[in-house]
């Protein structure tokens, strides 16, 4: 299985800790260590030829500030940030290049995965199933909650079952529903979080997108050319033409139901999209009052906060509660955590502003 690490995207909603030039993954939200990096060992076993890291040209000197000596013929490098579509496809042409039928898979880098070993055993199996059926493979999680910033994949019975991996007929996908209809779908059952863990050949990837995004399937295919005669100006300046849009709505939502399988993954995952989700899914890591600190810290009578300081500066409060208090180097964030998704608004007011402080 090749192993393509999601690395470019952004995390406007976990402001001012990710910024542009330093996103959620790389961020130490969880431990120690950034995101990236977390992602990254858990593939330690890979030989490391099978690994392969998508990001953006502004974001490829985190990268190599993490992985000084990673091969840079495995680093893909997008001209551009254009989402998950045109970035997933780009992979995919590269990879056709090298092994056009060998499984691969796209590997977000700002989750969190506990049980690492059932996740990985996911993917060996996933591979497998590809090489018999020529399936897309994805995993999908048990939902517990109607949130609304997930994908959801509707599920029907199981087809196969692979050294106690399951394999579910997929039945169809919805992108981020609204809160009335995720409600519905966690009362009906049969649905899923979606996770975005593809899982195909590169050759059968093109193809999915001919059918469904041809138009960024054009520009692929010209990619392609220009990659084979080492026209990398011709390559950014193309990539740079494509549609910006999610592999979600270009191609997930169109997929025909048997072209795709579903997994069911039994190993612990959260997708870290916002203060109070973090709050939400860390909270093993929370005190006695259910406040998530990191940093210097002395908080009396304070419950249910979320409090991200720096070393050698003590952040203090007295008689709060359901706070988000984020304190970096040139910015502080103060607000509800009930509110946190409405972070994403002070971003989109200092990019109008002319960008200072993002």
């Amino acid at each position: 299985m090749q192993i393509v690490i999601l690395a470019g995207g952004g995390g406007t909603r976990l402001w001012p800790l990710s910024r542009g030039n330093a996103p959620k993954q790389f961020c130490k939200l969880i431990s120690d260590k950034t995101m990236f990096e977390e992602t990254i060992e858990r593939f330690g076993k890979f030989p490391q030829e099978k690994i392969f890291i998508a990001t953006t040209k502004e974001l490829e000197g985190n990268v190599k500030d993490i992985l000084p000596k990673f091969p840079q013929e495995n680093i893909f490098i997008e001209s551009a940030r254009r989402d998950t579509a045109p970035a997933m496809g780009f992979a995919a042409a590269q990879l056709f290049l090298k092994n056009p039928d060998e499984p691969m898979a796209f590997i977000p880098s700002d989750h969190y995965i506990g049980r690492v070993d059932n996740f990985l055993k996911a993917i060996e199996k996933a591979e497998e199933v590809i090489n018999e059926t020529g399936k897309l493979v994805d995993i999908s999680i048990f939902p517990t909650s109607p949130n609304t910033a997930l994908g959801y994949t509707k599920v029907g019975e199981r087809v196969m079952e692979k050294d106690g991996i399951e394999f579910y007929q997929f039945l169809g996908h919805t992108e981020k529903p609204d809160f009335k209809t995720a409600q519905q779908y966690l009362e009906e059952g049969g649905y899923l979080w979606h996770a975005n863990y593809y899982m195909w050949t590169p050759r059968k990837m093109l193809e999915a997108y001919a059918k469904h995004a041809p138009e960024i399937h054009e520009k692929l295919q010209q990619i392609i050319e220009a990659l084979k005669e080492n026209r990398q100006e011709e390559v950014s300046r193309l990539y740079g033409q494509m549609e910006k849009i999610s592999i979600d709505y270009a191609i997930m939502e169109k997929m025909d139901n048997e072209d795709v399988l579903i997994i069911q993954g039994e190993f612990d995952w959260k997708d870290i999209g916002a203060w109070d989700t973090l709050h939400e899914n860390l909270m093993t890591k929370t005190d006695e009052q259910r406040n998530l600190v990191r940093g210097e810290r002395l908080n009396l009578d304070t419950s249910n906060c979320v409090i991200y300081g720096k070393d050698g500066k003590l952040i203090a409060t007295v008689g709060v509660d359901d706070l988000v208090i984020i304190d970096t180097e040139d910015a502080l964030l103060v607000c509800p955590k009930s509110r946190a998704s409405e972070v994403k608004k002070i971003v989109e007011e200092l990019k109008e502003r002319g960008g200072r402080y993002i």
